[in-house]
């Protein structure tokens, strides 16, 4: 959770309803750029979040305002967001927010070799994703660039193990028919 605060008398807003300044009160913004939040996105703008598109100004702040925490902010009136907050929200979206890496290059996992997937990841999908793998809903609360690797680890160790080729297992084979050779002091 990304905690701001927001200094009212920072910023004087003009309001077209009732023709007159407002003056927004300071506050703590509470934000979690979570499962949850994503959901309430795409169901606005029903496109996957996690595109690589670029979004507009417009479909940004709505995510902002989908990340907000606290039930009695009214958005609408109080949502005024400077430079700087908005580099430190930026910030926070783009935190793995996890000490766990994968060893990846070039867009291919080098231990599978295979090009990573073409599939449109949604909400949806990642919620799938979650019961598949056993993983408590209570998770879709967490920050999504840990939630993601989580389902990746998960991934990998439910993974089965490669088979051998022919030429691995004829080699290993051979490998330990020598050492057995050498500690039995035989020759064939």
């Amino acid at each position: 959770m990304l905690k701001i605060n927001i200094f009212g008398n920072d910023c004087e807003l003009w309001d077209e309803r009732t023709q007159t300044f407002i003056y927004p009160e300071d506050r703590v913004l509470c934000l979690e750029h979570s499962l949850i939040s994503i959901s309430k996105w795409e169901s606005k703008y029903h496109k996957p979040f996690l595109a690589k598109s670029k979004k507009t100004d417009e479909e940004t702040m709505y995510y902002i305002k989908c990340m907000v925490l606290d039930d009695d902010f009214d958005i609408e009136q109080n949502l005024y967001l400077n430079a700087e907050t908005i580099y430190r929200i930026n910030q926070y979206i783009n935190d793995p927010m996890t000490a766990t890496w994968f060893n990846q290059k070039d867009g291919k996992d080098k231990k599978n070799k295979k090009a990573p997937s073409s599939e449109q990841i949604t909400s949806e999908l990642i919620y799938y994703w979650m019961v598949a793998l056993n993983i408590p809903f209570e998770c879709e609360r967490w920050h999504i660039n840990r939630l993601l690797t989580l389902i990746e680890v998960c991934n990998v160790k439910n993974e089965k193990p490669k088979k051998m080729s022919k030429k691995e297992l004829y080699s290993r084979n051979s490998s330990l028919n020598e050492l057995r050779r050498r500690q039995m002091n035989t020759h064939g």
